[in-house]
């Protein structure tokens, strides 16, 4: 009969408290610590995923989009709303791909709002795939599903070592809230099912949907940020934010993670230069070296002023269709200090303890509040959730977040085909779907915070909740 793995590490205590002096305790105190933790991760690696089975997962992946790309229903998907928008349709990008191919100014009219760069990173996409453009959305996408499990993993092993190296500073009786290693080292596959199988990163790669691109930008970037690779996650991010402008505010995270979970302060330096020099390099080729700016109007001011009003599942739209002209201005400002420095301060200060949960977290207000979100910006922060199965017994709404995505994510194509086909409705029904998506996003996003203010506290006072006499209360501040 083989030893469980816990009593495999209580016999190691008794030995060690049995065989120990004043003077080796030190020593020995590591070496318990080290045995420990190698029976753990023994433990959790018997039980982990093989190699096949995730291999076998990426060509199911691989065999799911391929098939539904050749089938009628590709074009269905590519032209909903919620998959495709003025910044990421495909069909815009052939438009504006044609025109540069006739020698024309793709930014003179209001069609495309991709950045010159992308346009030449697509341009030879399809040099490289030719006819087959598909293929190149399927292997971006899956390749952006591998580095996030990559990612996942490595952040789960070094939560796990640090808590094991705190664990003498926690309340005695919050053992039940320590890491499980055979159920942390799986969240990383569950990482990649989730982002692999999820209805909306699905959507979005069938529907050739350039969020595929932004969302390899980005998981590159947290990649080389739970791995230390400074450089190659400061041109990563500027790639992202060339894109999209949002994930500026990133580099504050990105930074918080170097300096608490890294502690390096020159790879701080490193990836803030590499930031601002790819940065610099990216607005130096698209404007032909300071040559023709007219892009800035048609990309950023776009994502900033908000001119096209066509619905998606953002919350924009439907107010600057209501709205009189002469409160747009005053509300332009209002909704992107909302999504970009109005939390960020707060959370940043809050979280600076946790750089992975923030980084998630201030990705999730970008894709909540930006101007133009689709359903591949939700997939991508949605597949990250499960890095976290540590926070899952302390969340508390978590049928009420899944009730309300099923709810609406079923009911926005519909109510939008009753508005624009039939006329059987307006735009009252499809906005109610739309603000019930983000609120359910909100809510996931709160308990996932609040699990881990709650988390905090148990491991540092344990199931009492007095502080100094007092019934301790909670909170988020």
């Amino acid at each position: 009969m083989k030893l469980a793995p816990l009593d495999i590490t209580s016999n190691i205590d008794n030995t060690i408290t049995k065989y120990t002096n004043v003077k080796s305790t030190k020593i020995l105190r590591t070496l318990q610590l080290f045995i420990k933790m190698s029976v753990k991760i023994r433990a959790a690696y018997t039980n982990s995923i093989s190699t096949s089975r995730i291999i076998f997962t990426c060509l199911a992946a691989v065999i799911v989009r391929y098939y539904l790309m050749l089938s009628k229903y590709q074009t269905v998907i590519a032209n909903h709303v919620e998959v495709s928008t003025p910044l990421n349709s495909w069909k815009r990008v052939s438009e504006g791909l044609y025109l540069i191919s006739k020698n024309i100014n793709p930014y003179e009219g209001d069609v495309l709002h991709e950045t010159p760069l992308s346009l030449y990173l697509y341009k030879n996409i399809l040099l490289v795939f030719q006819d087959r453009i598909h293929l190149a959305f399927i292997t971006f996408d899956v390749a952006t599903a591998i580095i996030l499990f990559f990612t996942t993993k490595k952040f789960n092993w070094d939560l796990f070592v640090e808590e094991e190296n705190n664990k003498e500073t926690f309340a005695k009786d919050a053992v039940e809230c320590f890491l499980k290693p055979e159920k942390l080292f799986k969240s990383s596959y569950y990482v990649l099912l989730t982002y692999l199988f999820n209805p909306f990163t699905l959507f979005s790669c069938v529907g050739y949907s350039t969020t595929v691109f932004y969302n390899f930008y980005l998981a590159v970037m947290m990649f080389c940020m739970v791995h230390g690779i400074s450089v190659i996650c400061g041109i990563f991010l500027a790639l992202a934010a060339s894109v999209s402008f949002y994930p500026v505010v990133l580099i504050l995270p990105v930074t918080m993670y170097f300096k608490y979970a890294i502690k390096s302060n020159f790879k701080i330096i490193i990836n803030l230069f590499s930031f601002i020099t790819t940065s610099v390099l990216i607005m130096l080729m698209c404007t032909d070296f300071g040559k023709d700016f007219s892009y800035i109007r048609n990309v950023y001011g776009c994502i900033l002023t908000v001119p096209d009003l066509q619905p998606n599942i953002g919350l924009f739209w439907y107010f600057f269709t209501e709205m009189f002209e002469h409160f747009r201005e005053l509300f332009i400002y209002a909704f992107q200090i909302n999504n970009t420095i109005l939390y960020l301060v707060p959370i940043s200060l809050r979280f600076r303890k946790h750089p992975f949960l923030l980084t998630v977290a201030i990705n999730f207000i970008i894709t909540i509040f930006k101007s133009y979100p689709s359903v591949g910006d939700v997939g991508f922060v949605l597949s990250v959730v499960p890095s976290f199965p540590h926070l899952f017994p302390f969340s508390q709404q978590g049928f009420l977040v899944g009730t309300m995505l099923i709810i609406s994510t079923s009911l926005a194509p519909i109510l939008y085909y009753l508005w624009i086909y039939c006329n059987s409705a307006n735009a009252n029904f499809y906005f109610g779907v739309t603000l019930s998506f983000a609120v359910a996003q909100i809510f996931l996003l709160t308990d996932l915070l609040f699990s881990q203010v709650k988390r905090d506290y148990m491991l540092k006072y344990g199931k009492n909740r007095k502080i100094d006499g007092e019934e301790g209360i909670l909170c988020l501040e």
